[in-house]
């Protein structure tokens, strides 16, 4: 959705504690209002890994130089296209303790899944146009197949973006939240908290 108060409030959360968590900006300042302009923005850089991996290792170059970072204390979260950035790092071999992904139940390339060494945490909407039951299938059996610790959860009738308030956006066809939040964002800061990952 760009970088909105939502998105700023979710990195306040884990910042409130005392934790360094920066919020990146894939859209360059803007908040794209045009439902046919956010999949124009992110297609381009989901369509291969190797962009989504650049992104990636260019948000962890800039955590790693925070000095209140401690080594080995770094969790990657995402929504959206933010998720499936958060996913390539572990597929790089990326020493995170944790990786949490919301709404990119993405699959990387064969066999790199192995180098992820850290819990996964994945939600995702039962009818989310973007990341169907098909592709919740390919994901699980990828995290299966590496051995990695993941678990996924998926919100009963949820669409796309489930998580975000649609006020101030408009609307598009497949996003929204259901009635029930099923607590969907707070169960991502908590199942990646680095005191969740000892």
């Amino acid at each position: 959705m760009g970088l909105s108060d939502v998105e700023r409030d979710r990195a306040d959360a884990p910042a409130e504690p005392g934790y360094v968590a920066p919020a990146f900006d894939l859209h360059g300042g803007r908040c794209p209002s045009d439902p046919e302009e956010m999949p124009a923005r992110c297609t381009p850089l989901l369509a291969g890994s190797g962009r989504t991996r650049d992104t990636g290792r260019a948000a962890l170059d800039v955590l790693r130089a925070e000095p209140r970072n401690g080594p080995g204390r770094i969790a990657a979260v995402g929504h959206g296209t933010g998720g499936a950035v958060a996913l390539e790092p572990g597929r790089d071999g990326a020493g995170l303790r944790a990786i949490g992904t919301v709404n990119a139940v993405t699959t990387g390339r064969p066999g790199e899944a192995s180098r992820i060494r850290c819990p996964v945490w994945a939600g995702v909407g039962s009818e989310d146009p973007g990341m169907p039951s098909a592709q919740q299938a390919a994901f699980t059996a990828e995290m299966q197949a590496a051995g990695v610790d993941w678990r996924l959860v998926v919100y009963g009738g949820a669409l796309h973006a489930f998580h975000h308030s649609p006020a101030g956006h408009a609307a598009v066809p497949g996003v929204g939240h259901p009635r029930c939040t099923h607590g969907g964002p707070g169960a991502t800061s908590s199942a990646c908290s680095p005191s969740a990952c000892p």
